[in-house]
């Protein structure tokens, strides 16, 4: 990879947004992170407002052009949990497949994995994954996303162009 994958952790939290509340998810995504190579490009929370969701994730992809943006919170069932809503209205390409496999690994884990309504898209060359709000969730799902970030971050940079074949760095550029 030609250079690091540039990360933006958004929490989603009307609590820790006020300062009611400590912010533990982003944290953990930060800490759960390893040693891909990677740099924590922004980090910040927002109200469980649909709205500012949808504008913080459109300026980190637009703005900031972050590879990757991963939100922790407001995936669930309650009426204020809008954040796959926001995400949906932010991107571009849905990408089911990573939502699906981080509900089913989950789902190893938790029943209430299936509960999740988290989404993953793509707007421009940015990819947004939603995770739940536990630190707990969100250190598993990093922990099981990690394998497929780097290849997705090139095929989104355009440095994958042709699936099965090897890149320059002769990894096997595969995959669905």
């Amino acid at each position: 990879m030609s250079e690091k994958i540039k990360i933006a952790i958004l929490t989603v939290s009307d609590r820790s947004s006020a300062g009611e509340r400590e912010d533990l998810s982003g944290p953990a995504i930060r800490d759960a992170l390893g040693e891909i190579d990677h740099e924590v490009i922004w980090y910040g929370v927002v109200p469980d407002d649909p709205d500012q969701i949808k504008n913080t994730l459109l300026e980190l992809a637009d703005k900031k052009r972050a590879d990757v943006v991963l939100t922790t919170g407001g995936t669930g069932l309650s009426p204020r949990d809008h954040t796959p809503e926001a995400t949906l209205a932010a991107g571009e390409r849905n990408v089911p497949g990573i939502a699906e496999m981080l509900r089913a690994r989950s789902g190893e884990l938790t029943p209430h994995a299936m509960l999740s309504r988290g989404v993953s898209v793509t707007r421009g060359a940015t990819l947004i994954v939603n995770f739940p709000g536990s630190p707990k969730a969100c250190r598993e799902c990093t922990e099981f996303l990690i394998p497929a970030l780097p290849h997705a971050v090139r095929v989104l940079r355009g440095e994958v162009t042709d699936c099965g074949k090897e890149s320059a760095d002769g990894e096997k550029a595969s995959h669905l």
